[in-house]
């Protein structure tokens, strides 16, 4: 807290009034199924963003990212999006989100302070976006409820950036807790908590550095009619988390979906996997089977890989180093690792989950890494945190 404190001195010539942090995030199932109002399962992680305010006499709203030493400026009611202010869109989108909700905000300074930039894909936007919420809500005394703060994020979101509104994205930022992974369905517009009791095992994010592509438009699948298409090939399970589940007859499913071409089948095939893979990990997590969880990781992977075409040889290279971290082949159907690309369209990250007498050797794995491929990758040690908090003195 210090460091942002001084920063915003330094900055302003005034301590903050107000200092919040939300942490980063990565998704590690299902992030690409939300169109279809499934299921992601998701974990707030220990990379947090501070957000530092205080009020100014004037309606003048000044931001500041101290890592990267830039400024940027605006007024409260003359708001206006900027290609080139990229962090400072996210700080300005939830100002709009306050006073299109009828909510009175004045002028106030503000500085950001985070070690992960936004560009590693780790949610550290987003988490920008949600500890200067709920520093705004603070510094200025707003009332509002759990969804009010929810309406403002989707307004800045939709309105003022004219992007998707992800509620994993929100949830995850907002409601995490410490210990847990937090499960967003889109169906019924909710969340839940499961808890995380693998104690042995550490968990990476990892940032490749692989430039990013675009190898397919994920929105292509994003259309009403192939969302009908799935809907008919679910089922009433009452005793199934959310209520329903995919059918299992896979010749009831290329009958529905016949219609389509081989690309939109293998797409809309691999959306129905992840469902279900989605709903093992849970059940692993839930009895603390961590065998049950890798498969559901390992297989979400290859998902992504083989049917949604979102992974690359990099990234495959070192998954692969990961699953040859246990020796004996016998287990290859109880990994005790996994690991799994990460990030809504074609990212360049990655997370995994090892044993901690696997670090040393997956280390010396990713400086091969480096040696082969040339990029140097980013690594970093995570665990399960909390969501977005105002930190007191």
């Amino acid at each position: 807290m210090k460091l942002i404190n001084d920063a915003h001195i330094e900055e302003y010539g005034t301590k903050p009034e107000i200092t919040a942090k939300a942490p980063g995030r990565f998704h590690l199932i299902g992030e690409h199924s939300w169109f279809f109002k499934d299921k992601t399962l998701s974990m707030a992680v220990n990379l947090p963003v501070y957000v530092a305010v205080s009020k100014r006499q004037d309606t003048s709203v000044h931001f500041f990212y101290k890592q990267i030493n830039e400024h940027k400026k605006a007024t409260v009611n003359a708001l206006k999006y900027k290609k080139e202010d990229r962090w400072a869109n996210a700080c300005k989108a939830i100002v709009y989100g306050f006073t299109s909700g009828g909510f009175e905000i004045g002028g106030f300074d503000l500085t950001v302070y985070s070690e992960i930039l936004p560009s590693a894909g780790f949610g550290v936007t987003t988490a920008i976006k949600a500890a200067t919420l709920i520093a705004l809500q603070n510094l200025f005394e707003v009332k509002c409820t759990d969804n009010e703060l929810l309406q403002i994020l989707e307004r800045g979101n939709r309105r003022f950036l004219q992007s998707e509104n992800y509620l994993s994205d929100n949830y995850s930022a907002l409601f995490s807790k410490k210990g847990n992974l937090l499960i967003t369905d889109y169906f019924k517009n909710s969340w839940d908590y499961v808890p995380f009791n693998f104690s042995d095992k550490k968990i990476f994010l990892i940032d490749t550095k692989v430039p990013r592509v675009s190898i397919w438009n994920e929105a292509s699948i994003f259309e009403p009619q192939y969302a009908l298409l799935l809907g008919d090939l679910r089922e009433q399970k009452p005793n199934v988390y959310g209520g329903w589940q995919y059918i299992n007859n896979i010749t009831d499913i290329n009958e529905v979906l016949e219609i389509e071409t081989e690309d939109v089948q293998r797409k809309l095939k691999s959306v129905i996997r992840e469902h279900k893979d989605l709903l093992e990990a849970k059940t692993g997590l839930e009895t603390g089977d961590f065998f049950k969880f890798a498969r559901s990781v390992n297989h979400s992977h290859e998902t992504m890989r083989d049917m949604f075409n979102m992974s690359c040889p990099e990234i495959d290279w070192i998954l692969k180093r990961v699953s040859e971290l246990e020796p004996n082949l016998e287990l290859v159907t109880n990994p005790v690792t996994c690991g799994r690309i990460t990030g809504k369209g074609f990212g360049r990250c990655l997370f995994v989950v090892m044993r901690e007498n696997d670090v040393e050797n997956f280390n010396s794995k990713l400086n091969e890494f480096e040696k082969i491929f040339g990029f140097h990758p980013e690594c970093y040690e995570v665990e399960p945190s909390d969501g977005a908090c105002i930190i007191r003195d």
